[in-house]
């Protein structure tokens, strides 16, 4: 007996409970002999972003027998019907050709359910990569050891069928050797919700071991919605032009708009399926910032004073020490005078501490601001990024001088606006290079003498964000107006580098959508053709990789040749960015040999990495540092 697999691959597809849920747009015989409508079901599919669209064939003679056949009128009433509507919606073997041509010309994969022999023999000169057994054939053990014969994959429906028989069916499928899954189904037109049993699409997982899906018959979208988020790994649906045309399946089948929202939703599901894990995306972050609460002084504290419990209070917004360290707070002594309604922070209430920390990692750089460069043990590192921001632009700054090397990252947004260079209306990108030229201007003149760095790095955000969804068509005009952005900028005494970006960047607390400077071959494009250098982020990669499916390494190895500073940190999925190291997605083992003998910057830019005196910082660095060793 051949093992059981728990995938189904075919055409580069995937059928398992790890993969993306397979969506079949049944048509069946809704195309009622009609070969415009079959090819309009077709469009409609397709235009669903719908994986398949499945029909059906037949031989009326071979399926039934003679006098049936021959007489269906001469049949009690159901069968009568039955046979004398499939003779009245039949397509010729050339329509059938013509449809699967016409499929693959509309890019969706073209599969169709055999209920005789001759339909198999037809249908492998045609070129079908999976078979679907219909819950009719389930215990047709004879059509099934034919469809084994193929060598294709199967997937099997067990609606009209008992348990037992489900049993038998399995087992006669391993004996044979076929990789198949099954189909959870109740077979009645439409399907009344109290039938449907959802639970057993589990039961039949748990039982079989094999990909699990739900085929469903009943009317409206959130059942079988609810099924993919209960982990059908394919979900097939009836749907037709018109519920009213005349025919045995129309009525409970989906028209074109119910079946593109069924696709959408089912695709949503898969994306907030997520991970078994959690993690804070920055808009919770950015939320939680201003809604939740910090520990603040409820008096006056002097330095050396014990605090006690009623000396505690808080209030928002979370700035400073967590509520839940109430109790490691309590009983410390105050390092310094705390003025009342204070938020505290650490350096209020923990001794200073030099650890000597040095992580073993060269050129090793940490992000802070202008307001706190002085206030904390960084654990002195090589570098010092500031993270400029809209206000500091019309602020002055009391630096002093320092041995570390400086980088600068720009702002992304000002006050309510995104600082867009890549913006195709001119007016916005103008006001974009404006503030741009003014960070330049700012770093020359103000923060760049009080470091050693000749040309200090300045990180820049091309910009490119739309706020409901993608307009990856629009990434060729953005570019062109990124390269006249960075064109009309004075950089002299600096040098300018552009980030690559995430797909799903979050501004003022919400979501919203990137589109260029994410593809590798892109980004490689734009710096061959301008000479512009790069920040390389990691996570922005990686969540970009995530989301379009491709290796992350491979991105990297293309970027290597144009990266003259790096972002480090993790990533989780397709927007959780700034994870610390090794508690993400990130396979670093793989990724850090890419860089054994870069000499840039290395910036630990973990989330939230600042606190703790630093505490996600140094962690991070010495992490990657047994990577780079």
């Amino acid at each position: 007996m051949k093992k059981v697999e728990k995938e189904i691959k075919f055409n580069g597809q995937t059928i398992g409970h790890e993969s993306n849920t397979y969506i079949i747009a049944e048509a069946g015989i809704n195309h009622n002999g009609s070969i415009q409508i079959a090819k309009r079901l077709v469009d409609i599919a397709s235009e669903s972003g719908a994986d398949a669209v499945k029909f059906q064939k037949r031989n009326i003679k071979e399926s039934y027998i003679k006098d049936v056949a021959d007489n269906p009128e001469l049949s009690e009433m159901g069968v009568e019907y039955t046979v004398s509507n499939l003779k009245d919606v039949d397509l010729t073997n050339t329509q059938y050709r013509e449809v699967a041509e016409y499929c693959r010309k509309k890019d969706i994969q073209f599969l169709c359910s055999p209920w005789d022999f001759s339909s198999v023999e037809f249908l492998e000169k045609v070129g079908v990569p999976i078979y679907k057994i219909g819950s009719p054939d389930m215990t047709n053990f004879v059509l099934i050891e034919r469809l084994v014969d193929t060598g294709k994959p199967l997937l099997v429906s067990t609606g009209m069928s008992e348990e037992e028989e489900i049993d038998r069916t399995v087992d006669f499928l391993q004996q044979c050797g076929a990789n198949f899954g099954l189909l959870h189904c109740r077979s009645t037109y439409p399907s009344p919700f109290h039938n449907l049993n959802l639970a057993f699409i589990d039961e039949l997982r748990r039982r079989y071991n094999v990909p699990i899906g739900y085929s469903g018959h009943e009317r409206g979208i959130a059942i079988s919605s609810a099924a993919a988020a209960l982990g059908a790994c394919v979900i097939e649906r009836h749907f037709t032009v018109a519920r009213d045309m005349e025919g045995p399946d129309h009525s409970a089948s989906l028209e074109a708009s119910g079946l593109n929202k069924l696709v959408r939703d089912i695709r949503n599901i898969e994306k907030s399926m997520g991970v078994p894990r959690r993690y804070m995306t920055r808009g919770e972050f950015n939320n939680r910032v201003s809604l939740a609460k910090s520990l603040v002084s409820a008096r006056q504290i002097q330095a050396g004073e014990k605090i006690q419990r009623e000396d505690v209070t808080a209030k928002s917004p979370a700035k400073g020490i967590s509520p839940q360290k109430l109790y490691t707070v309590v009983g410390r002594k105050a390092e310094r005078n705390i003025e009342a309604d204070e938020i505290l922070t650490w350096d209020a209430v923990c001794e200073p501490q030099d650890d000597g920390f040095n992580p073993g990692l060269e050129n090793w750089g940490i992000v802070v601001r202008f307001s706190d460069i002085d206030d904390q043990d960084w654990g002195q590192p090589d570098v010092f990024e500031f993270r400029i921001n809209g206000a500091d632009l019309d602020q002055e700054f009391d630096l002093g001088t320092y041995d570390q090397e400086l980088g600068i990252h720009a702002p992304e947004q000002k006050g309510h606006n995104i600082v867009d260079l890549s913006a195709q209306d001119e007016t916005v990108r103008h006001e974009a290079v404006g503030i741009m030229q003014q960070v330049i201007d700012k770093v020359r003149e103000k923060v760049k003498p009080a470091f050693p760095t000749d040309e200090p790095p300045i990180i820049i955000h091309p910009g490119g964000i739309t706020e409901h969804d993608f307009s990856l068509e629009a990434i060729p005009e953005m570019n062109e107006a990124l390269e006249r952005s960075m064109s009309e900028l004075d950089d002299d005494g600096v040098q300018l580098l552009l980030e690559n970006m995430p797909p799903f960047p979050w501004i003022y607390g919400g979501q919203q959508h990137h589109n260029n400077f994410m593809d590798a071959e892109e980004i490689a494009a734009f710096c061959e053709r301008t000479g512009c250098k790069i920040c390389y982020d990691t996570s922005h990669a990686k969540l970009w990789c995530n989301y379009a499916e491709i290796d992350l390494y491979e991105h990297a190895k293309i970027l290597k040749p144009y990266t003259e500073y790096l972002h480090v940190s993790d990533a989780i999925g397709v927007d959780g960015e700034g994870i610390q190291i090794e508690e993400g997605d990130i396979d670093w083992n793989r990724l850090m040999p890419l860089y054994k003998d870069f000499e840039g910057p290395i910036i630990t830019e973990i989330w939230r990495g600042h606190e703790r005196r630093g505490r996600g910082f140094k962690t991070a660095a010495q992490r990657l540092a047994e990577y780079c060793s």
